[in-house]
C-alpha cells in the first residue's frame, strides 16, 4: 500500500505536466484575447498592469519582476509613455534613479482590461457544473503555490 508521503515524493506524471502546462497557457491566451489592442503588445500590457498594481516602481524593479532586460524594458516604457499610460519620475533623493508610475489613463485602461477578463472568466465558470466549480475552487491554493514555485525557481 502506498501512503500519502510516498505519493508526494513520486515524480509528476508527464501527461499531467503537459496537460497542466497546456491548459494554463491556453487559459492565459484566451483571457488576453478578451482585450485586443494592436497598438500594445501583451508584454506592454503586463508591464502596465504591474506598474498599476505595485507602482510607482523603479525601472530596475520592473525589469526584475517581469524578467526583462533593461534595454527591452526601456523600449516598452517609452511606448507606454508615448501612449500616455505611464510616466517616468526622477527620484528626488537620487537623480540617477527613475521610477515608472501609471497615469490616470493607464489605470483606467488596466481596470477596463481587468473587468473584461473577469467577466469572460465568470461567464466560462457559469458553463461548469456546480461540482466542477467546487473542484476548481478547491484546487486554487495548490495552483497559487504552483505558480509561486515556478516564479521562485526563475
Amino acid at each position: 500500500m502506498v501512503n500519502e508521503s510516498d505519493e508526494e515524493r513520486d515524480p509528476p506524471d508527464g501527461d499531467v505536466v503537459d496537460r497542466l502546462r497546456t491548459v494554463l497557457m491556453r487559459g492565459q491566451r484566451q483571457l488576453r484575447l478578451t482585450y485586443t489592442d494592436d497598438s500594445l503588445s501583451p508584454t506592454q500590457l503586463e508591464v502596465l498592469a504591474m506598474v498599476v498594481r505595485r507602482g510607482p516602481l523603479r525601472v530596475s524593479e520592473v525589469a526584475s519582476f517581469e524578467g526583462l532586460n533593461p534595454t527591452m524594458l526601456s523600449r516598452i516604457v517609452a511606448k507606454l509613455e508615448v501612449a500616455q499610460l505611464v510616466t517616468r519620475i526622477t527620484d528626488v533623493d537620487d537623480g540617477r534613479v527613475v521610477h515608472v508610475a501609471a497615469t490616470a489613463q493607464g489605470r483606467t485602461l488596466y481596470e477596463t482590461i481587468r473587468r473584461q477578463r473577469s467577466v469572460a472568466l465568470a461567464l466560462a465558470l457559469d458553463d461548469l457544473s456546480p461540482r466542477e466549480r467546487r473542484t476548481l475552487a478547491a484546487a486554487l491554493p495548490a495552483l497559487e503555490t504552483l505558480v509561486a514555485s515556478i516564479k521562485q525557481r526563475r
